[in-house]
């Protein structure tokens, strides 16, 4: 794994792309699971496009993830000057600037939509930064992941009660928490069934707890792929998410990931079993996959 992060390190950022969409029609080809869940993602999050479309995007979906694998070497293992160097353009940066400035927390919620780790680099560049983190399933890559993640500034914190603790605190002292929206989670009691693309989906309930007991200002966040790096992009949260209403305030965090996957919906991880309900006697939409 690191010699591979190594040698995309080395090549130019449109090389190591390319090396990411060879083997992204190389993988589609052998149909793997995770093309599978792609297309059932697309078909359920795209009623409106007629096949060609769907597969289309399906196709753009599957290799903006590998791109994404692929542009791993100069986001973890380059200098964080060589990662500014790739942020082509930065949008609605403002409003963070300006809540920071006034001592009020923000959380930052960056959908799997992009490249992640570039928006978290560059959110820890803007003020102290305390995010959750849950080490890998593999052991060897704990250290490079965690030394990559905090070399811009950025604190990790673990997925426990005093990590969720320190989280809280950071963001209610005027600091920034970065926090994933649209991830699943496990325990029954962590999530509701709220609409996402129009499909009740489990959705979690840390980022709307977080805020609500902080007070801080809610942005959604994403590093766009463009051409040359990266196009980060800061969107306002619906006045919804500040509900003490927990499945109002759910159903406005979806709209937002929506909000921002309508810029650029390729570049969304559709490879990620988004749709999935709890508890179980809801549909089962990748069954048999």
């Amino acid at each position: 794994m690191r010699l591979l992060l190594g040698i995309c390190a080395w090549l130019p950022l449109s090389a190591a792309r390319a090396l990411g969409r060879v083997a992204a029609r190389v993988a589609w080809l052998r149909s793997p699971p995770s093309r599978r869940i792609t297309e059932r993602n697309v078909r359920l999050a795209f009623p409106e496009l007629g096949p060609p479309e769907q597969h289309r995007l399906a196709r753009g979906s599957f290799s903006a993830t590998a791109q994404a694998a692929c542009e791993m070497g100069h986001v973890w293992l380059r200098d964080i000057g060589h990662v500014k160097g790739l942020i082509r353009e930065v949008s609605g940066e403002d409003a963070v600037r300006a809540a920071l400035a006034s001592g009020r927390g923000v959380v930052v919620l960056g959908p799997h939509l992009g490249n992640w780790e570039v928006l978290g680099l560059h959110v820890a560049l803007l003020g102290p930064l305390v995010s959750l983190y849950e080490p890998p399933h593999m052991r060897e890559l704990d250290g490079l992941l965690r030394s990559a993640r905090e070399r811009s500034g950025a604190r990790l914190v673990p997925t426990t009660p005093r990590g969720l603790a320190a989280l809280v605190r950071s963001v209610r002292e005027g600091q920034i928490s970065g926090i994933l929206p649209d991830q699943v989670p496990r325990a029954m009691t962590a999530g509701l069934n709220v609409p996402f693309m129009n499909i009740p989906c489990f959705t979690g309930t840390l980022a709307s707890k977080v805020i609500q007991r902080s007070g801080a200002l809610a942005v959604f966040g994403f590093a766009q792929r463009v051409k040359g790096g990266f196009h980060i992009r800061f969107l306002p949260a619906e006045e919804d998410i500040y509900s003490a209403d927990l499945e109002r305030s759910l159903a406005a965090l979806n709209r937002g990931v929506e909000a921002c996957l309508r810029h650029c919906p390729e570049q969304y991880q559709w490879e990620y079993k988004r749709f999935r309900q709890r508890p179980a006697v809801y549909p089962d939409h990748y069954r048999n996959l």
